[in-house]
Parts: structure tokens; sequence; C-alpha cells
């Protein structure tokens, strides 16, 4: 029996619209998955909406599941918490998170969904992807007890790099923002925020996340000697330049990049895929990371509240979009 969904495309630049999905009963080793909540990753997917994810680029960003190719139209996207309607014994019924489009259900490989633990609500495991990725930096990063940290740019991922820090003993940890509003994070989360003017420098360790020149520049200045920037920026089509000159060499500084794709080497040996989502999933039974979650709307409206969300007329860091009533 053949049913149909309804999934979101992205039809740059700067539209989309909602197609119907035809879906196949699910087959041995598959399962049928009712979406409750995807999240929008304003970043990403604002990117993908105006057209601007560079050719070179199109492998490495493309989503696990995602239909049509760039710049578009292509369905995309990978926050998606659902309940298992038809599959395995062991998962008929249980709440799961797919790095799966907006679509209302969908058929995947049974090994494709995680279970979301009792401790987490549906509506904030939307956040797993975002964690996993914030999980990997801190593998990358590698701190150490006492260190002075800072995180600097606190949309999803980096307010989710502060989240996980903040359990870290002995730690000097500071978010930093141009968006005073941002504060309220560092509030729910118990750490410090300063402006970029404000924060405090001899860092040991600077997390850049704000995806801006001048975050960049301004993470290195934060550095002690011998310091290092982690970048989980992602720039897109976009250029930056970064001063190697002045007191970069004097002072034996280091700018490494961090990103999602591959499980970190400090890692890889001994950890999956699945285990570093499992670890995400774990860490959000915290309430805290309820504050990253900054708006709501219905999948129908997706078409409208996507290009406002990318051009700021709804304020966000990760907006929520609800299916069924």
């Amino acid at each position: 029996m053949t049913r149909t969904g309804r999934a979101f495309w992205f039809n740059p630049p700067g539209a989309g619209e909602i197609r119907p999905a035809p879906l196949g009963a699910p087959g041995a080793g598959e399962v049928l998955v009712r979406t409750l909540f995807t999240g929008v990753s304003r970043g990403t997917e604002t990117l993908v909406l105006r057209g601007g994810v560079p050719e070179n680029q199109y492998a490495v960003m493309r989503a696990p599941f995602q239909e049509g190719e760039f710049p578009g139209p292509v369905k995309y996207g990978y926050l998606n918490v659902g309940v298992v309607e038809e599959g395995p014994a062991d998962l008929r019924g249980r709440t799961v998170f797919c790095l799966y489009p907006h679509q209302t259900e969908y058929v995947v490989p049974a090994d494709a969904v995680t279970v979301v633990p009792d401790t987490v609500p549906p509506e904030r495991a939307i956040l797993a992807g975002t964690v996993e990725t914030a999980v990997n930096a801190v593998w990358d990063a590698a701190p150490l007890v006492g260190d002075r940290i800072a995180v600097v740019g606190a949309g999803m991922v980096g307010a989710s790099v502060a989240g996980i820090l903040a359990g870290f003993p002995g730690v000097r940890l500071q978010l930093v923002d141009r968006d005073p509003a941002r504060a309220e994070i560092a509030e729910a989360f118990g750490i410090a925020f300063a402006s970029p003017e404000e924060a405090a420098g001899e860092c040991d360790l600077v997390v850049h996340a704000s995806a801006t020149e001048a975050g960049l520049a301004r993470s290195l200045e934060l550095l002690a000697p011998e310091g290092e920037v982690i970048e989980l920026s992602w720039y897109g089509d976009r250029r930056v330049s970064v001063a190697l000159g002045e007191n970069f060499h004097s002072r034996r500084l280091a700018v490494r990049s961090s990103q999602v794709g591959m499980v970190s080497p400090a890692r890889r040996s001994r950890r999956t895929y699945g285990d570093r989502l499992a670890l995400a999933l774990d860490l959000l039974a915290a309430p805290a990371f309820d504050v990253l979650i900054t708006g709501e709307s219905p999948f129908d409206e997706l078409p409208e509240v996507l290009p406002r969300l990318a051009r700021g007329e709804i304020p966000a860091l990760c907006h929520r979009i609800r299916y069924g009533s």
C-alpha cells in the first residue's frame, strides 16, 4: 500500500514549497516514522535557501537523506524527531531522532534512527544534531581542568558548546556575543557572558562560532601565548581574512578547524557516529538546553517562516516546526 507524506523543498534563491512525498511500505530492516517535530538549523538552512552552498562543497554539505542537488530545488534538513509507527518490534512506538529533512512521515533503515531517552522530551530532542556537533568540537578542543575558555558566537552551535563546557571543573568560561539578549543563554547554563569588547583575555582556548571575520579576529586577540582557536564557523561561499602578522607568530597562536562530518581524531578509534549521537541525546536531559529553542511554527507555515528567518525578521536560534495538532 502506497502512502503519501508531505515534504518541504528549498527552491533557491529565497523560496520553498511543500510537495507530496510518496512512501513505500517499510521493508525488512526499515521503519516508518511519523514526524512530531523538526528543527530549522538557521545558519545552514539560510545558506541553502539563498543558494549559497559553494559548488566545491556540494558533496560535503549533502544531508544524509537529501533529495535533489544543490543549488536546488532540494529537500534538505537534519533535525527530525518522530514516532516509529511500523518496523521492528523493539522500535515500534518509540520516539526517535533521525537526520531527516522536514517531512510529515518517512521510511528509512532502522539503523538510521536513534531512540530518544525517556529523560529527554521530544520537543527538546530536535537539538541532538547540533549538540552532536558541539560534542565533536569539545573532543577536538580537548580542554583541561582549570582552562580559561571563551566561546565566541552564541548561536545554536556556540551555545551548545558552552552548555557542554559549563560542566567542566575549574574552568573560567565565558560566552561572548554582540547581542546582549544572548546573556539569557549564559544565565541558563550558569556561566559568564561578555560582549566582544569586555571579554576576558589570556585564554588557553577559544571556540569560535560567530561565522564573522570580526569574531575570528577577536578570538585570536583573546588567546594567551600558545593558545588555540577551534574554528567551528561555516562561511559557505563567503571569504574571510585573518591577521597572521602582528602577534600571530610571536605568540605562537593556532587556528584549527572542527566539523561534524567525521568523528574527532581524538575519539575516532573508540567512538562511532552512533555513539556520538547517543551521547548528545543523553546530554539533552539537561533542561537548560531549552533556551536554544526560540520559536515554533506549524509545518504548513514553513514556506513563509523560513524566508522570514533567513531575513532576520524572526529572531531565532533553533526554530521548532510542529507537525499535527
